[in-house]
């Protein structure tokens, strides 16, 4: 039989630096996402943490790509926004714009970026993904994130 390694990240961001770049547009669901973020890594291991606030989603990824190529590179960033969809298709490209390029981000960069970002029909739902019915996405995006350091660490 075959030997298998198996490799699963540690919950545990102890002695790690993470960066969150939060959206300042639709405050009211995006500092909840905050809270909850800094709350997950609190109760993780207690990382260094520096929060960047940018006017908008639209803003992450040259605020993303500022901290990767910098100095003092985090082990992990955070994305946390909220875009609310609308009639028109702006919500759906912006978006898809982020997410595409937060993505290549993380594979140039080798870093891993949770996608803390709501995409909601209505600001009910927002507020339902942001601490209410739903949990919290940016305590989700907290988890994988220090998950991810983990992983990248040992394959590493």
């Amino acid at each position: 039989m075959q030997a298998v390694k198996e490799i699963r990240g540690k919950m545990d961001a102890s002695g790690k630096k993470v960066a969150i770049v939060v959206s300042r547009w639709n405050e009211l669901v995006t500092k909840e996402l905050l809270a909850g973020a800094l709350d997950e890594l609190a109760r993780f291991g207690n990382p260094e943490v520096i929060v960047i606030h940018v006017p908008g989603t639209w803003e992450m990824p040259v605020a993303v790509k500022s901290l990767l190529a910098g100095p003092n590179k985090p082990d992990a960033v955070l994305a946390l926004g909220c875009i609310l969809q609308g009639q028109t298709p702006h919500a759906k490209l912006l978006g898809g714009d982020v997410g595409g390029a937060l993505m290549s981000l993380q594979v140039e960069y080798k870093t891993p970026i949770a996608w803390g970002v709501l995409t909601p029909d209505t600001q009910d739902q927002a507020i339902d993904r942001s601490g209410m019915k739903f949990g919290n996405k940016g305590r989700e995006a907290a988890q994988a994130a220090i998950e991810l350091i983990s992983i990248v660490d040992q394959v590493s």
